[in-house]
This record gives structure tokens, sequence and C-alpha cells, in this order.
């Protein structure tokens, strides 16, 4: 029997375990599909966990990267953030066009507005899911579905760049610029991003709120654990100072 560690610092995934070189993860309904957009990715040059199947527990297996999050170092550089931009990018152009064969059962934590869904995101590439070592790779993909790129970008730009509600929006614009400039964004995605971020921020405070008064675990007591008032802070900061975050952008 081969030792088996539990990992921490996720939020939403129990039964996570590191075995040797390999994670250890529930198998779920959209697990397939999540698989074959692994590989996918990976054949457009990015850098991913390998999928490597299914353990005799029935669980998902899945290739260990080694390092630390970004969630817990220091602060990223405008460099850095260039080179998370640049990586978001990659990944987004790998998923174009993915479809799988088979009904996905896709899952969307926080679905995005509307109904135009036109590009499989990972949905959560944020500090707590980059490894940063010899490799720097975006982890945790069992909560893909079907988004768009102002979206999925929306999200990870205030992760990586707003989610500290006591720096000064001047000292962050910059930051947020860098990341945004390291994905290439265009005149257009600029322009609707501030927006979406203030939007994005809410739609993720407001998913513990209601998870909370309906008994959703585990986001029900994330809400009442320090994330609810996080999120919430989170949301009304990114969408009070819009103009600043536009401003930057529009360099």
């Amino acid at each position: 029997m081969e030792h088996e560690e539990p990992l921490e610092g996720g939020n939403a995934t129990a039964g996570v375990v590191r075995v040797g070189a390999t994670v250890r993860k529930p198998w779920e309904h959209a697990t397939p599909a999540v698989h074959e957009l692994l590989r996918t990715v990976a054949a457009a040059g990015v850098d991913v966990p390998a999928p490597l199947g299914r353990d005799e527990q029935g669980r998902q297996v899945l290739e260990y990267v080694p390092g630390t999050l970004a969630l817990g170092g220091p602060r990223l550089s405008e460099g850095e953030l260039t080179r998370v931009g640049a990586m978001i990018r990659s990944i987004h152009d790998a998923c174009e066009g993915f479809r799988h064969a088979e009904e996905p059962g896709w899952v969307p934590l926080i679905p995005q507005p509307g109904t135009d869904a036109d590009l499989v995101c990972h949905g959560d590439l944020a500090p707590w899911n980059l490894v940063i070592g010899e490799r720097w790779v975006f982890i945790d993909w069992d909560g893909a579905a079907p988004s768009t790129r102002l979206w999925d970008l929306a999200y990870s730009a205030q992760a990586f760049t707003l989610n500290d509600v006591e720096e000064s929006p001047h000292s962050a614009a910059p930051r947020l610029a860098a990341l945004v400039d390291g994905y290439g964004a265009g005149p257009a995605l600029r322009a609707e991003l501030p927006a979406a971020m203030a939007e994005r921020t809410t739609a993720m405070h407001e998913l513990l709120r209601r998870s909370h008064a309906e008994g959703r675990e585990p986001w029900g007591t994330m809400f009442t654990t320090g994330h609810g008032a996080h999120w919430r802070a989170a949301a009304e900061h990114v969408a009070r100072h819009r103009e600043v975050w536009a401003r930057a952008l529009r360099r």
C-alpha cells in the first residue's frame, strides 16, 4: 500500500491526496471530459498536470506538480504577472473549439451571464491554483465548463491583482495592466474588463451567501468563516475603483 499524504489548500474538494508522483481525487461525472480537455491543452503546448486514468479505488489519477502555490508566496511582480497573463491566453487559445464527444456533465460554479458561452474554460485560474516551481502550472481543472474569455479573464485578473482590498488602487492598477498586457487583450476586451471584474466578484460573494442560506457545502461554511466577508469587501473595492482600472487598461 503506497503512502497517501493529504493535500491541503483547497476549499472545495475533499479527499485529495498525494501518492508518490501522483495526485488522487474523487472521480466525478465530468472527469472524462476534464481529462480529455487536459490532453487537448497539453497537445497545444501548454504545461498542465498529465491525466493518468483511474486507480483501483475509482479515483482519478493526475500527475503531481512540485512547487508552491502562488497564493502563499510573495506578491508577484509586474513581469511575473505578464507571464501569468500569457499563460491564461495560451490556455484559452488551446481550449478554442474543444468539444467532448459525449455529454460532459459540465457544472459551472458561477455561470457567465447571458447565453453566449463559447469557450470551455478552467473557471478558477487564480493564485490558489497556480503552482510555481521549476514549472509554472495551473492545477485543479475539475470546475472546467463553458464560459467566455471575458468572464474567465475577469476573474483571474481580479484574483491576481485586485484581491487585496488594503492595497492602494493606484498601486494595484499597473499590476492589473501587466497581466492584461501579457494576455494580449485588444481594445474591446480591455474596455469590458472593469465592469466584468466587478460583476464576477459580486457573483462570487452571491454564490457564498446563497449557499449559506441553502445549506450547500462547502460554500455555505466558507461564507461564515471569512470568505463571505472577504468577497463582499472585494466586490465593493473592485466596483468602487472601476475608473482607475479602466484608465490603466487604456494605456
